[in-house]
C-alpha cells in the first residue's frame, strides 16, 4: 500500500512554495495580525459542559470515499451545521486530493459565528499566515506529517496568530509526541492516512494516555449517536465528524439528527441511537 500521507505532504509542500512566489509572507502578515483567530472561543466551543459537542465539517472530496457531494456549497452547509447545533465548523482545504481552497474557509467564515477550523496538511508558517489571513480561529497540526521540533515550532507561532491547534495523531507514538510538544487539544484520528483504513479502537486504546487536562478529540470513522456517547464516555470532549455528514443529502439535518440520537442514547447501555446509515 503506498503512503498516501507522504504522497499529500510532498504535493503540499510544493504548491505551498508555488503560492508563497505568487503572494510572498510579508503580504500574508499584515492580514493575518488584522484577523487574530479565537483561539479561546475554539476551546471552548469543545468544551461546553453537558453536550456532544461536534466540530462538522465540509468537505467536497475525500480520497477514500472520492466526490462526497456533486453541489458542494460549504458556506451553505457550514450555516446548516450551525443551525443544527455544530461546536464548530472545519473546513478542507487542501486542493489536490480534497478539491478544498482558501476561499472556501473564507466563504464559511462570513456565513457562521461558531468557531472555523482549517484543516489541511499544514508543514509550514506560511499556511498559519494563509489560515489566520483567512479568517480561521484554529488549525490542525498532523503529527505524522511533521518532525517533532516542526510541532513545537508551528504550535507556538500558532499560538502568537491567536489560533487554536488541534494536534492530530494515530498511534501511541504520536501521541507521545504531541503531549511532549505541549499541545493543549489532541485528536486521535481513526483513519490511519498513511493506508486509509478506519479503526475505532484507536480513540478507545489512545484515552487513557491523553492527559486529564487536554481536550480529546475523537476523529472519523463515526457513524452513530452510540458511537459519540460512547466515546464521551470514556473522556473525549468533541468529536470531528465529516465524511458521514457529506454523504448524505443534507448534512446540517443529519447532524441534527445525530446530536438528537446521542441525547436520547443516554448511555452505553441504552439499545437506541441514531444511525448515520438511515440517511443514504
Amino acid at each position: 500500500m503506498p503512503n498516501l500521507l507522504a504522497t499529500i505532504v510532498a504535493s503540499t509542500r510544493q504548491t505551498v512554495r508555488e503560492r508563497e512566489r505568487l503572494c510572498p509572507i510579508s503580504n500574508l502578515e499584515s492580514k493575518a495580525h488584522g484577523k487574530t483567530g479565537n483561539s479561546h472561543a475554539f476551546l471552548n466551543a469543545l468544551t461546553r459542559p453537558g453536550r456532544i459537542n461536534v466540530i462538522a465539517e465540509c468537505k467536497g472530496r475525500s480520497p477514500s470515499r472520492g466526490i462526497l457531494c456533486a453541489s458542494y456549497r460549504p458556506a451553505e452547509i457550514a450555516l446548516s451545521y450551525e443551525t443544527h447545533g455544530a461546536a464548530a465548523i472545519s473546513v478542507l482545504t487542501e486542493p489536490t486530493f480534497f478539491d478544498g481552497t482558501l476561499e472556501h474557509l473564507q466563504a464559511v467564515r462570513t456565513s457562521v459565528s461558531i468557531p472555523v477550523l482549517r484543516k489541511d496538511f499544514i508543514v509550514t508558517s506560511y499556511q498559519l499566515f494563509e489560515a489566520s489571513a483567512a479568517g480561521a480561529d484554529a488549525v490542525l497540526l498532523i503529527v505524522a506529517a511533521l518532525k517533532e521540533g516542526e510541532i513545537k515550532r508551528l504550535l507556538a507561532q500558532a499560538k502568537e496568530l491567536g489560533l487554536a491547534v488541534l494536534v492530530e495523531v494515530h498511534d501511541e507514538a504520536e501521541l507521545d509526541q504531541a503531549v511532549g510538544a505541549g499541545a493543549e487539544i489532541i485528536g486521535v484520528n481513526n483513519r490511519d492516512l498513511r493506508t486509509l483504513t478506519v479503526d475505532l479502537d484507536a480513540s478507545r486504546r489512545l484515552i487513557d494516555r491523553i492527559p486529564s487536562e487536554t481536550v480529546a478529540v475523537a476523529e472519523s470513522g463515526l457513524r452513530t449517536s452510540t458511537d459519540l456517547v460512547e466515546l464521551s464516555n470514556v473522556g473525549y470532549g468533541a468529536f470531528l465528524v465529516g465524511e458521514s455528514l457529506m454523504e448524505t443529502p443534507d448534512p446540517g439535518k443529519t447532524l441534527g439528527n445525530l446530536l438528537v440520537g446521542a441525547s436520547v442514547s443516554g448511555s452505553l447501555n441504552h439499545p437506541h441511537g441514531y444511525d448515520l446509515e438511515a440517511e443514504r
